[in-house]
């Protein structure tokens, strides 16, 4: 029970971070306008994500804008794109091959050790799914901090940490944990003897005995 259990919490957190993840790259708040110094009156608010810019005029009107050249773009965003793009869909990847060796696993109630491969595969791509996740964000909110208080950068180009970037943090935390769970429960059964030495089914045990008939001493009386 207790096995069917954490499979089901990876399950949910595999999800949940697969849903964060793809949230986290289309929302456009991965870098917002700081308001500091003497702006207590705020008009206007820009957000810049990977693929848009938006600005939202009093919370009323919002306006955003795909960037048009890809080829214009810095490289850090360019290679942040491909990053959480293939994050996306490692995550699904993940997900589904999770479902199936849930699955599996439960159908193989009589010997719970035999676990599928699937249970493995689903956890390193949880994990990696979580790494990728971290590169792109965790450098984003490197670079923001960095330049927020860097006395050189103008106030006007400094930036604060966007809702996007927590969502990704979040998400990272949530794939990471989910891979541990299942690569965790894969060393587990991999060390119980059970799934070392499976137990041979009914139909191939054999009675000693049983296909033979009583042996005829041939040893003669003198």
């Amino acid at each position: 029970m207790a096995c069917c259990a954490l499979q089901i919490t990876g399950l949910i957190f595999g999800g949940v971070g697969m849903v964060g993840t793809l949230a986290a790259t289309i929302m456009p708040q991965w870098r917002v306008s700081a308001h500091i110094e003497s702006n207590i009156v705020v008009f206007e608010t820009i957000w810049e994500g990977l693929w848009m810019n938006c600005v939202s005029q009093m919370g009323i009107r919002l306006q955003c804008k795909f960037y048009k050249s890809i080829l214009a773009l810095p490289p850090p965003l360019e290679a942040f794109r491909a990053l959480m793009c293939i994050a996306v869909l490692l995550s699904i990847i993940a997900f589904l091959l999770a479902i199936v060796g849930v699955k599996y696993t439960r159908r193989t109630k009589e010997n719970p050790q035999s676990i599928s491969i699937f249970i493995l595969v689903a956890g390193i791509a949880f994990l990696l799914t979580g790494i990728l996740i971290l590169i792109p964000v965790s450098w984003t909110g490197g670079s923001i901090i960095r330049d927020f208080y860097n006395p050189k950068v103008p106030t006007p180009l400094k930036r604060e940490l966007g809702a996007a970037l927590y969502v990704g943090w979040v998400s990272a935390a949530l794939l990471i944990a989910a891979g541990a769970m299942y690569c965790g429960f894969w060393c587990w059964a991999g060390k119980s003897p059970k799934s070392r030495y499976p137990s041979l089914s009914p139909n191939r045990s054999h009675k000693p005995g049983s296909a033979e008939g009583p042996s005829v001493s041939m040893q003669a009386y003198v």
